[in-house]
């Protein structure tokens, strides 16, 4: 049987910890009822229960968005209960080894885009006629600044994330005129996160902002009506 229930439903990706924990907790103390997904059951839970000792909804997803049909298969789940998503967050992204490009390793590579860039458009065309169904649906895509900067031994990363920006600007504007989805682009900058941890494992994560100031500006971004297609980088 659907359910259609008056909050807001959100899905979001990589939600087992940084970034995508954090805006998951934030959506859920909003009042919307967030599917969380990412590899490991375990993570999830443990974001599910902080989420219910806030007196939030959430539903776990555990699955590998890289394997064929995972996808899809969400889709259809969240079709089944719901009949429409009112958010999704494309936050779930691997760095991949940092070297020259003469040295990307090309089995990690396509490892990389494959998660990166590939199921990034597998989860807008399977999800998108479940935003048409909202009133207001929306998409949050996570980026860096090495898909506009391009840095030395972040070539894989950057060039998986210029990849996402353009993808996701051209789905802003196909989507613009023929309903109400608005499409965003969000670069979080320096942020204490395991990634960001393993590209600079030297550096005091106390002098970089927590996850949750991300979340906080995001939540401020839906709120504020924004144009499709708007860019914003978090600062601090």
């Amino acid at each position: 049987m659907t359910d259609m229930p008056d909050q807001n439903v959100a899905l979001v990706t990589g939600a087992g910890r940084g970034i995508g924990a954090a805006l998951a907790r934030r959506l859920a103390a909003d009042g919307m009822h967030v599917v969380l997904t990412a590899r490991t059951s375990s993570e999830l839970e443990a974001v599910e229960d902080q989420i219910f000792e806030a007196g939030g909804q959430a539903t776990i997803a555990p699955l590998d968005l890289t394997e064929s049909d995972s996808i899809a298969r969400l889709a259809n789940a969240i079709s089944e209960r719901w009949n429409r998503l009112d958010l999704l967050a494309l936050n779930a992204a691997m760095l991949g080894n940092l070297s020259p490009v003469t040295a990307i390793d090309g089995k990690q590579f396509n490892k990389l885009l494959t998660l990166n860039i590939v199921a990034q458009q597998s989860l807008i065309a399977n999800f998108d006629p479940l935003l048409r169904r909202s009133a207001a649906g929306r998409l949050i895509a996570i980026t860096s600044s090495v898909g506009q900067t391009p840095r030395p031994y972040w070539g894989a990363y950057g060039a998986s994330k210029a990849a996402l920006e353009v993808l996701v600007q051209s789905y802003a504007a196909e989507v613009k005129r023929l309903s109400p989805i608005r499409a965003a682009i969000v670069d979080p900058g320096a942020t204490r996160t395991k990634m960001r941890e393993n590209a600079y494992p030297g550096e005091d994560p106390e002098t970089v902002k927590p996850p949750e100031a991300v979340a906080d500006a995001i939540a401020a971004l839906l709120e504020s009506g924004f144009e499709t297609g708007h860019r914003m980088r978090v600062e601090g």
